[in-house]
């Protein structure tokens, strides 16, 4: 595996030796550059080796800006020791009231939706707010490539666990519909490796997530009512068992979305249809 590869003339990607069955082959880190410049996107942990490896990677440029996509501890702490040693700007949105943030990371530039930060003329970053995975997630399209990295929105090889409260999957799938919008050529994930048919993807994701639905809507109509626990085995019969104390995040997900939309309720932890 290599550690540093180059994507295009302007994208670098460095790999924290992260594996785990969240990380997948570990976490990327992305720089943006030209001859002078780099910008760092999502830092990953704050592991020496890494935070070296980063550093490699800029050899003979000056990091002046590290964006991260959300805070989550496997994709920003390494914002730290880099802004420490290079005075550069850190760029997000504001962290939440959760205990899965990484509550080191406070940026000190708030990014808006659709806001394009320019590297120079004709090359930059534009911000694209991504609720979904977490309320605080942003993508960064690399302009004029119409490349995304997606952090933790869309992984190669596996679907993104969502998260409530902070996690919504209402929100993710209109995210998801956010990016059909745009004109992409590849997505670069905070996991895995290049996905070069973008639309293609995101629209096989889309279709995944709404077939889980279904499965979602069927296991409540015929076990109902019922709690996670009982319903998780229904509904990812499909998933090795293992998986399913997480499968069951994304489950609740999924019921929190039917009940905003009145077609599901809880009452004492028990979920059913509503006819």
């Amino acid at each position: 595996m290599n550690v540093i590869t180059s994507i295009t003339e302007h994208l670098i990607r460095v790999r924290c030796n992260n594996p785990s069955l969240m990380t997948g082959s570990g976490t990327n880190t992305y720089i943006i550059h030209n001859a002078q410049v780099a910008w760092v996107v999502d830092p990953g942990p704050n592991e020496a080796e890494h935070i070296d490896n980063i550093f490699k990677a800029c050899e003979g440029l000056t990091i002046t800006k590290v964006f991260v996509t959300h805070m989550h501890p496997d994709h920003s702490p390494g914002h730290a020791p880099i802004t420490d040693k290079t005075g550069a700007v850190l760029l997000g949105l504001d962290a939440l009231k959760d205990p899965y943030q990484d509550e080191t990371c406070q940026p000190s530039v708030i990014v808006k939706h659709e806001e394009l930060f320019e590297l120079e003329q004709g090359l930059g970053l534009r911000a694209l707010h991504t609720p979904g995975h977490v309320d605080n997630h942003v993508c960064y399209k690399l302009e004029p490539a119409n490349i995304v990295i997606t952090g933790d929105h869309i992984m190669q090889g596996s679907t993104v666990v969502i998260i409530p409260p902070h996690g919504k999957m209402k929100a993710y799938i209109e995210s998801l519909q956010l990016l059909q919008k745009h004109s992409l050529t590849a997505l670069a994930p905070g996991h895995g490796e290049m996905i070069n048919d973008a639309q293609q993807e995101i629209t096989s994701l889309i279709k995944h997530r709404l077939a889980r639905e279904e499965k979602v809507i069927a296991g409540l109509k015929h076990a109902m009512p019922c709690d996670t626990k009982a319903l998780v085995k229904v509904v990812y019969a499909d998933v090795d068992e293992s998986i399913h104390v997480i499968a069951e995040l994304s489950l609740l997900s999924h019921l929190i979305k039917l009940e905003s939309e009145k077609k599901a309720q809880c009452s004492d932890l028990q979920w059913s249809w509503i006819k």
